[in-house]
């Protein structure tokens, strides 16, 4: 039997199929065919350079080189606040606890003979030994206040004061330390 060559031609017998693409087929190729391309290209940091040689091209720099940030080698010392800034912040700092709601509710207390807690009234004198100490440092602290509402007022005793020279300069203050005599300390 002699052999027979298969026809390329369909002919009449193929039947031919229309496929239909609707757009939401066509979102769904193109949203799966992004998804596949995840990540960076190929080359990165060559492509990089490249860019950047475009954009500055007086400057050319590797992007893997590090920071070009001068780092200082030697440390530089603490600035000294000067007596007028030290003064300033006493004073802020006064501002700040005379107008602390805390404490002035707790003084409110007091002031009504409500006893506190053991810690509430530690909060107290640790605020008001603060404020002493910086009305003292500011000058305005009046020791004559303090012996008023110490001593009880059925019983006033008369009391010898000595009225402290106050120093009206820096250099009255260095000649009154240079003048004082160290032995009166030693015990």
């Amino acid at each position: 039997m002699s052999r027979k060559k298969k026809a390329r031609s369909g002919g009449n017998t193929d039947v031919v199929v229309v496929r239909n693409r609707t757009q939401s087929d066509v979102e769904g190729r193109l949203r799966k065919r992004d998804k596949k391309r995840k990540g960076l290209k190929t080359g990165n940091r060559n492509s990089e350079a490249k860019e950047q040689k475009m954009r500055q091209a007086a400057q050319q720099r590797d992007p893997r080189l590090g920071s070009q940030k001068k780092i200082p080698l030697v440390v530089e010392a603490p600035k000294k606040q000067s007596k007028t800034q030290r003064r300033l912040s006493a004073e802020q700092e006064l501002a700040m606890l005379e107008n602390d709601a805390q404490l002035n509710v707790l003084l409110e207390r007091l002031d009504n003979g409500e006893k506190l807690g053991a810690g509430l009234q530690k909060y107290v004198n640790e605020k008001l030994d603060r404020i002493e100490a910086l009305m003292k440092q500011l000058g305005l602290y009046d020791e004559t206040d303090d012996e008023l509402a110490s001593e009880p007022e059925s019983e006033p005793a008369p009391v010898a004061k000595k009225s402290p020279r106050r120093a009206s300069s820096d250099d009255d203050l260095l000649s009154q330390f240079e003048d004082l005599d160290l032995n009166d300390f030693k015990g």
